[in-house]
């Protein structure tokens, strides 16, 4: 009961988009003929355009495959179903029309009459391009854009996916993969060492005051040298050597429980113990407070404490070898010249009394400066016996007796005088005179004065030498000793991974960084 008012409605619903198909059909017949029969025919609209309004008259499939079939007949190339009504209707046949539907239909029963009244079934067929010729909802261009868009949101998504799966693909072989190797080693793999850590400091004989020594005595700034100097000792082969031979450094890394990198092979050379030193031995030395701090690391904790105690009596003795050769010099230099300036003076002392014995006389200036004082006592009697003479003289009947006795004193006095004289002259004259003799004394006495200076001069030079190189003792004080550790100290596993990951990132990003670059320059 309900399905004839459902086919009343179907049939009114075909009809009435019959009524329609036919009038939009007349109406494009009208216009393609005008444009056909038009003198400007070769203005005539694109193809496009054609199909368009011919997609617009909103014709059945069934219409379609009837218009293809129809331009079959008549030899048309139509590309699509829609071509075939385009070039029909441009060709003059209007492919809905009753007649040419009767034409189809009796050439169809002409040619199923000469099939010996065979009964075929021709079904309606497409052409090779179906899938995108087939009818569909005509899109605006609104419409057509978005889909592009879409399309190409989508090709670059998929490129987008693409490269991040390659990122990832290379992010886990360069720097995922390298890094689960190394935590896998620091975590499983690696023999834990127990550090044990001390520090010292070198501290200065306290130095006389007022002296630059003294003022600075006390301070990181008299020891800097010698610090520096004790830690490049502690970090250098010698002090490897001496570890190795007397505590057996190379044997405790030679044992078969340590893994292979940090163990030494049997027969290791002194350059690969030296290398695995470095990494077991850290010293360091701050100038703040001139405290030098090391940290000696081994499989065994007693070995580690066992190796600081070692180290630092090492580090001991080449603080008081630093500067015992310079104090040695100092105090022989001092002890040379003051030797020498004793023996100077000793000489120009036996000089001086050589002298003075080898004229019979301790003192030559005193025997001339005698000798000079009679003269002159002499001459001032001289002259007075003159003048008692000439005052005698004088009268008119002198008394000869008087006067007599004057010039015998005078002639006495003279004769004295030229004795003086002439004993004057034997001193003061000649090799052998006094006055060479008293000059050559002086010269003696002078010479032993500037040598008593000198020796007074090497004494205090002796005792200041003495003094410094006491200021310059060096002594070794502990102020942290090493102790046994209960824990490992390394390997440091989380932060060794951190690093190993940063490190692999940090190679890779420079690597892509250089390929992008040199990409780049090719490409342009």
């Amino acid at each position: 009961m309900t399905t004839k008012p459902r086919a009343d409605k179907y049939n009114w619903r075909r009809k009435r988009r019959s009524a329609g198909n036919a009038e939009t059909r007349e109406d494009a017949i009208s216009r393609i003929r005008q444009a056909t029969q038009a003198p400007g025919a070769e203005n005539e609209p694109p193809v496009g355009t054609e199909i368009d309004a011919i997609k617009r008259e909103g014709l059945t499939g069934r219409q379609l495959r009837v218009a293809r079939r129809l331009a079959q007949k008549n030899g048309l190339a139509a590309t699509s179903d829609y071509d075939a009504v385009r070039l029909l209707r441009k060709k003059g046949i209007d492919p809905f029309e009753r007649s040419s539907l009767l034409n189809l239909a009796s050439e169809k029963k002409t040619s199923d009459e000469q099939t010996n009244d065979r009964i075929t079934i021709h079904l309606p067929q497409t052409v090779k391009d179906a899938p995108e010729n087939l009818p569909g909802p005509e899109m605006s261009p609104a419409e057509r854009r978005e889909r592009e868009i879409g399309q190409i949101q989508r090709d670059i998504a998929r490129r987008r996916r693409r490269k991040l799966f390659a990122l990832f693909a290379r992010l886990a072989a360069f720097v995922l993969l390298p890094t689960f190797v190394v935590g896998l080693y620091f975590y499983r793999i690696a023999t834990p060492m127990y550090a044990s850590n001390s520090a010292f400091l070198i501290l200065q004989a306290d130095g006389g005051a007022g002296s630059i020594g003294g003022l600075l005595a006390g301070t990181q700034f008299a020891t800097t040298q010698d610090s520096v100097a004790t830690q490049e000792f502690l970090e250098s082969k010698d002090a490897l050597e001496l570890l190795d031979t007397e505590a057996g450094f190379a044997d405790v890394f030679k044992q078969d429980w340590i893994d292979p990198i940090q163990r030494l092979s049997p027969d290791a050379s002194l350059e690969e113990a030296y290398k695995l030193y470095k990494r077991m031995i850290t010293v360091g030395y701050d100038p703040t407070d001139g405290l030098i701090r090391m940290e000696v690391a081994t499989p065994d904790p007693q070995t580690s404490a066992a190796f600081s105690r070692e180290l630092i009596s090492y580090a001991e003795q080449r603080v008081n070898a630093l500067t015992e050769k310079k104090r040695e010099d100092q105090m022989k230099d001092a002890r040379e010249g003051f030797v020498s300036a004793q023996e100077e003076r000793k000489k120009a002392q036996e000089d001086l009394i050589e002298l003075q014995l080898q004229g019979a006389i301790l003192d030559p200036e005193s025997v001339i400066a005698g000798l000079r004082g009679r003269i002159n006592e002499i001459e001032t009697l001289i002259q007075d016996k003159e003048l008692q003479l000439a005052a005698l003289l004088d009268n008119r009947r002198p008394n000869k007796a008087k006067v007599d006795g004057a010039q015998a004193d005078i002639a006495r006095l003279t004769v004295v005088l030229e004795e003086l004289n002439a004993e004057m002259l034997d001193v003061s004259a000649g090799e052998n005179s006094l006055a060479r003799l008293s000059v050559r004394i002086q010269m003696a006495q002078a010479d032993l004065a500037a040598r008593d200076m000198i020796l007074q001069s090497a004494m205090q030079h002796m005792e200041t030498t003495r003094t410094e190189a006491n200021r310059q003792v060096r002594y070794l004080t502990v102020s942290v000793n090493p102790v046994p550790s209960q824990e490992p100290s390394y390997p440091r596993k989380f932060e060794n991974t951190i690093l190993a990951f940063l490190l692999f990132a940090g190679i890779y990003l420079m690597i892509s960084l250089t390929a992008s670059v040199l990409r780049e320059q090719v490409s342009s």
